[in-house]
């Protein structure tokens, strides 16, 4: 039998996948005001409808991401992207057919459809198992690190390129844009992506041992134990799975929060001109997704630990300042270094999972891509009621939420260092 691909390959692939899985999920907050003018929704229907693409693209993370240590990540994330693709294709459709006076009583429609293209974000639990599969021990930190932090830059980048295409080419045709983008990416995903040689053999017949063995001789090192029902079980079941979910929590879900706030945050306290607060926020994104890559390598030399210790501190230092200071200057910096701390963070909580929970990474992926992504559902309401309370200065204060959640961080990491060593003094020879 004649194996197919390289890790190279299979790195590429995914990262590839996952990019384009972002591409639905651009669109939701910066044309919100076209839904709402046309349905004459209330902000808190407007406010779900932002949000719903996130609640389906962090909840399938879970069962999709233990679907892995079954099949291996190509089918899931092809699935993915085409409910994906659905969803986006079905909004098309609705608009350029019933938009704007077919609207009204249509909203649990869209809602519906837009639930459909937040799958693209659930790939990317599929991507770090199927990425983690095809890296050895020794390089799993720069290959998770450079496979989330360059999928995460779409956000970004969406963020600078949409308003530019909705000004120059209308709210219909950049769905239509955007869902022609998304087919794009299926295909190059169909067309790269590879399974890890274990899954290769699997498939070709090869017994589970025979399939171990064969691809142990091709430098495989990582391999799945069981079914998706046992891999989510067998993870769920380890401390470590759940302490890393809080950490991603944070980190990541409050990545994908705050490139939802910022905006906001810029333009509300801060009285910068939407242009300038979109570039602004794009900064944010662009920094905290780039720099997740040498999160990666430093996690690799650094171990995992020692590196969220260091990272998470500067998180609740820069969000500290940013909820009591005004000074804009000031604020800039404190949100480069919020997006440092963010983007080092995400890249060495995924270094940890295949030597957390190396027998059931899939499942673990899952919980934590899944769990911890949810935080992009769940804090922007947490921020905007502290926002209600203290008017506008509560738009700083929202950040005291990163303060709280990064000392539950700090005391988390402490008790994971402590354990690790107190393991290794007890380890046998």
């Amino acid at each position: 039998m004649r194996v197919k691909g390289t890790p190279a390959r299979g790195l590429f692939g995914t990262t590839t996948g996952f990019f384009f899985g972002f591409a639905a999920v651009a669109l939701y907050g910066p044309t919100a005001v076209e839904f709402r003018e046309a349905m004459d929704l209330s902000p808190a229907l407007v406010g779900l409808l932002i949000a719903i693409p996130s609640l389906s693209g962090s909840l399938l993370r879970i069962p999709f991401g233990a679907w892995v240590d079954i099949s291996g990540g190509r089918k899931p994330f092809l699935i993915l992207m085409i409910m994906s693709a659905a969803g986006l294709g079905g909004v098309t459709l609705l608009l350029s057919t019933s938009y704007p006076d077919g609207m009204k009583g249509l909203y649990w429609l869209v809602l519906l459809l837009g639930f459909l293209s937040g799958c693209g974000i659930a790939t990317f639990s599929v991507g770090i198992a199927q990425t983690s599969y095809w890296f050895p021990h020794s390089r799993q930190g720069i290959a998770l690190g450079t496979y989330a932090g360059l999928g995460n830059l779409a956000p970004g980048i969406f963020s600078i390129v949409l308003p530019l295409y909705l000004t120059r080419f209308g709210f219909i045709s950049a769905y239509f844009a955007w869902f022609l983008f998304l087919i794009t990416g299926i295909i190059l995903y169909a067309a790269i992506a590879q399974n890890s040689y274990y899954f290769q053999f699997k498939k070709a017949g090869f017994t589970v041992n025979e399939a171990k063995t064969r691809a142990q001789e091709l430098g495989q090192e990582l391999f799945p134990s069981g079914g998706m029902k046992e891999s989510l079980v067998s993870s769920a079941k380890i401390t470590n799975t759940w302490a890393l979910v809080v950490l991603y929590f944070t980190t990541f879900g409050g990545f994908i929060a705050l490139t939802a706030w910022f905006p906001t945050y810029w333009n509300e306290y801060q009285h910068f001109d939407p242009v300038t607060a979109g570039l602004l926020t794009a900064v944010f994104s662009l920094l905290a997704s780039l720099i997740r890559v040498f999160g990666g390598k430093i996690a690799d030399k650094s171990g995992g630990e020692k590196t969220i210790l260091v990272s998470m501190s500067v998180i609740l230092l820069s969000a500290l300042f940013l909820s009591f200071l005004s000074d804009v200057f000031t604020s800039v910096v404190m949100v480069i270094l919020l997006a440092a701390g963010m983007g080092i963070s995400n890249a060495a909580v995924f270094k940890l999972v295949p030597a957390y929970v190396p027998k059931a990474v899939g499942g673990a992926s899952g919980w934590i891509g899944g769990l911890g992504a949810f935080g992009g559902f769940a804090l922007p309401p947490v921020m905007g009621a502290i926002a209600g309370k203290y008017g506008t200065a509560g738009y700083a204060r929202g950040f005291l939420v990163f303060v709280m959640l990064s000392v539950i961080n700090l005391l988390i990491i402490y008790f994971l260092i402590r354990k690790h060593r107190t393991e290794t003094v007890h380890r046998p020879g």
